[in-house]
């Protein structure tokens, strides 16, 4: 878990034994290295790969960081304090505070890159690409790359197949984007908030953080503190 305003990365194990991976608590900073010498800054987003590796959404850092299973954390791309929407490997890319992330099986790193209202993909060698929206562009057009928008989004989620769901948080509504970046929107109204059940699209209101289980259902958080469960779209 991000232990946001600690910046810190907690592990809980099944039993609910908590320990810290990797960070100190109260210190910010955007320092690689192992355990308590790295350091974060508001990180925000987590996801794990099949190997145990952690990615976390350094949010104020504009970063996006790896973890090993033995705390050792990197810079997988961007640049501490650095804010943009460059494409490229690594350091010459930059994101603006990127709050969700989400992995595939093959090690793609998917990113909700909050500010500049986009969704990128990075590669396990660190190769960023916009996979949907255009940068600095707000709105909720459905569409294919550059042609469709987003407005802040906060959370993704992947499946199997590579489609990516994204919790498009200021348009109250889920995306989703399939692996050559075609964007529609499967649950919700545009603009509307609210909480309505027993059909669909229905209504939300601020959708933060999703995640797919593991009998094709997808859930997510909403700011009216209330959990959505529904059928994967």
């Amino acid at each position: 878990m991000a232990d946001t305003f600690t910046n810190i990365i907690r592990k809980i194990t099944p039993a609910g034994v908590v320990s810290t991976l990797a960070g100190t608590a109260g210190v910010t900073g955007h320092a690689d290295g192992t355990g308590a010498a790295a350091s974060f800054y508001r990180p925000r987003g987590v996801a794990v790969d099949a190997s145990g590796n952690v990615y976390v959404a350094d949010l104020n850092n504009s970063t996006i960081r790896r973890i090993t299973p033995a705390g050792v954390v990197s810079t997988l791309a961007g640049t501490a304090g650095v804010t943009g929407h460059a494409d490229g490997t690594g350091a010459a890319a930059s994101f603006y505070y990127p709050a969700g992330v989400a992995v595939d099986a093959s090690g793609n790193v998917y990113v909700a890159d909050l500010s500049n209202s986009t969704i990128r993909k990075i590669t396990p060698a660190g190769m960023v690409s916009t996979l949907a929206g255009t940068a600095g562009v707000t709105g909720h057009a459905d569409g294919t790359g550059a042609a469709a928008s987003f407005y802040r989004p906060r959370g993704v989620a992947v499946d199997a197949s590579g489609n990516v769901y994204v919790a498009d948080t200021s348009n109250n509504i889920i995306r989703k984007t399939t692996p050559a970046g075609v964007v529609s929107t499967v649950i919700g109204t545009p603009n509307a908030s609210g909480v309505q059940f027993g059909s669909m699209p229905g209504i939300v209101t601020s959708p933060l953080g999703i995640a797919l289980g593991l009998t094709n259902t997808l859930y997510f958080t909403m700011q009216n503190a209330v959990v959505r469960v529904a059928p994967v779209p």
